[in-house]
């Protein structure tokens, strides 16, 4: 892309800087210049809300850094644009990233685990499905082309052998279209709560399909990526306690980044996870509350996916 990706700062020196302890040097010293894309995902989705954050506060604290998001359809759409180097940075699931025989993209390492994305199965309050297997011949949001919810929900679909009538939507025009009764249920890979999700909520009763059978499948047929969950009853306004599947997301960056400015954007999540979540745990218009689940104890669980070498060495540094 023709970027200049080679900061003239050793590794404690952005580190320093970071942390606006240079002395006698302004908080942003005589570095080069480094413009980072980072892709993020649709409207409506945390992917967008959250690699906003991330980008703003890599931004404030990497010297010399300049982190521009890029709307995408989110995991899968985000792995192709950091294959192609359109960017630099992506969000992907982890279920995304394995294939059917276990490899995983070359090229690619992860920075660390950030949050967990939960399955949504969605539908308005009166509809007449109550269960899984009422989808059969239903229309019904699969989320948005190269989504992680697109991903996962056709493997829901074919272990379960269930036929329907897809649509491939946003968040946010899933929750539209579920509301003006164009589509029966909509998908949604997501954290919680998740914003789309949220407003239709407070505007119209919904209910969360349970997921008791599914995760069972998807757990046995695809070991790893998946793991049993709840969406808790505090999450969507009126909505009880649902069982459901959790996936790990992933914060994604090309091989070819500099080990020192991957090890400062690690650094720069980790030491400032308060600032990034936002206002508070109760949030607020800019609080990101998936963020509090960042931790340095399973910030390195990223399955198959490799640490890039500046967020091991960050990580292995914690250690000592």
């Amino acid at each position: 892309m023709g970027l200049k990706l080679e900061p003239r700062l050793s590794r404690r020196a952005m580190l320093l800087a970071a942390g606006g302890m240079l002395v006698g040097c302004s908080s942003r010293p005589e570095v080069d210049e480094i413009h980072l894309r980072l892709a993020t995902g649709p409207e409506g989705a945390v992917y967008r809300r959250i690699g906003g954050a991330l980008a703003q506060h890599i931004t404030a604290r990497v010297p010399g850094a300049t982190v521009t998001t890029v709307p995408s359809r989110a995991s899968s759409d985000n792995v192709r644009m950091l294959r192609a180097g359109d960017v630099h940075l992506g969000l992907s699931s982890l279920d995304a990233l394995i294939a059917a025989d276990g490899s995983v993209p070359q090229g690619l390492s992860a920075v660390c685990r950030l949050y967990d994305s939960h399955l949504h199965l969605v539908v308005m309050a009166g509809s007449a499905i109550d269960e899984f297997r009422d989808l059969a011949g239903k229309r019904l949001s699969l989320g948005a082309r190269d989504s992680g919810t697109e991903f996962t929900s056709l493997r829901v679909l074919a272990l379960a052998n269930t036929s329907v009538h897809g649509r491939y939507l946003s968040q946010a025009e899933s929750a539209t279209a579920l509301r003006d009764g164009e589509i029966d249920a909509m998908f949604s890979l997501t954290g919680v709560p998740t914003p789309a999700i949220t407003d239709l909520a407070r505007r119209h009763p919904i209910r969360l399909i349970p997921l008791d059978d599914q995760v069972d499948a998807l757990v046995a047929a695809y070991p790893g990526p998946y793991a049993p969950a709840m969406i808790p009853a505090t999450a969507y306004a009126g909505v009880p306690a649902t069982r459901t599947l959790a996936v790990p997301n992933l914060l994604l960056v090309r091989d070819d980044l500099p080990h020192d400015l991957v090890y400062a954007v690690t650094d720069t999540i980790f030491t400032h996870t308060g600032s990034i979540a936002g206002a508070g745990r109760d949030g607020g218009a800019d609080a990101v509350p998936e963020a509090w689940q960042i931790n340095v104890r399973t910030g390195i669980s990223t399955g198959s996916i490799p640490l890039h070498p500046g967020a091991a060495a960050w990580f292995r540094d914690r250690k000592r």
